[in-house]
């Protein structure tokens, strides 16, 4: 009766694994914040990978982690076609063709080396119109690699049109764009750094949102699905429940939200404590979001998740 009745699904079509792979280990490498999660070889990647599409997740979003002497001031690595990240691309898209949705995280600061979003001023400001041609490029690169989706995450005015314009430009008017149109300065970023290595040392409050936030938001939806955006994020997800439901209700196109690494983190802690039933309150949090208006819900657990639904 409760399944007849039930008014929001969760399925794993739904679902969105982020993953990491470094450049220059032998083995896999826990991050010690986010229990179960590893930075990949490229080796262990593909067998990951190819488990957690026949678990039956939604799509697969990838993040690359360079070697520390590799990270420059304008991340060229990250436009490298020989880049960690870009021959991951390549290794999951010839595994796996079109049995998932390969997605690219499309952004600087895995391979900068003051750690920020985007190409540095003179007066060591975020430059926007310099970053967003960083983008552009970071795109093309992904796109030839395989990505069947570019992810722009670092909230540059513009980045939207500029990536959709390259792309098609360079032949790829079939790869969408994921915009993470609402991606909040949270403070639940934390392990997330660890697992991607970061060299910030500082904020990112000058281009990341608010948490106070509502309507600048919402004003920030409406731009990238202006720019042609085919799909928009909100981050994070369990404390911006509200911005969900606004953007599901404003968006013409598909809304993913990330339970971001802090939220998996507080859950997986509370439960190795034996606070709480780790997976009952996995699957709550994972359905909250999909409630609130989500789509696409990103999440560590995804792969663990499809097991538990079936």
């Amino acid at each position: 009766m409760r399944r007849l009745v039930a008014e929001t699904s969760l399925e794993p079509r739904h679902l969105v694994l982020p993953m990491f792979v470094a450049d220059g280990i032998a083995e896999p490498r826990p991050v010690s914040s986010m229990p179960g999660v590893v930075q990949h070889t490229r080796d262990s990647l593909r067998a990951a990978a190819a488990e957690a599409v026949t678990a039956g997740v939604g799509g697969l979003m990838l993040f690359g982690v360079p070697a520390e002497g590799d990270k420059d001031a304008c991340g060229s690595v990250g436009t490298d076609a020989d880049g960690i990240l870009n021959v991951a691309l390549a290794d999951l898209a010839a595994d796996l063709g079109d049995a998932t949705v390969l997605m690219a995280d499309t952004c600087l600061d895995e391979f900068t080396d003051h750690g920020h979003c985007g190409v540095l001023d003179d007066l060591g400001r975020v430059d926007n119109d310099a970053t967003n041609a960083r983008y552009a490029d970071l795109a093309v690169v992904q796109a030839s690699a395989g990505a069947h989706v570019v992810a722009p995450s670092g909230m540059m005015d513009g980045q939207v049109g500029v990536i959709r314009a390259a792309l098609d430009d360079a032949g790829h008017a079939d790869v969408a764009i994921l915009a993470y149109a609402a991606k909040y300065a949270s403070a639940f970023y934390g392990p997330f750094r660890e697992a991607v290595g970061s060299s910030l040392t500082g904020d990112r409050r000058t281009y990341q949102q608010d948490p106070a936030n509502f309507r600048e938001s919402l004003r920030e939806i409406d731009l990238d699905l202006a720019e042609g955006a085919d799909l928009v994020m909100v981050k994070p997800a369990m404390s911006y429940l509200d911005v969900v439901r606004a953007a599901a209700e404003l968006s013409n196109v598909p809304v993913a939200a990330y339970q971001v690494s802090g939220e998996y983190a507080m859950i997986s802690a509370a439960a190795a404590n034996g606070w709480i039933d780790r997976r009952a309150a996995a699957l709550e949090s994972l359905l909250s979001i999909r409630r609130a208006g989500a789509d696409i819900v990103l999440s560590y657990w995804a792969a663990e998740a499809c097991g538990w639904l079936q």
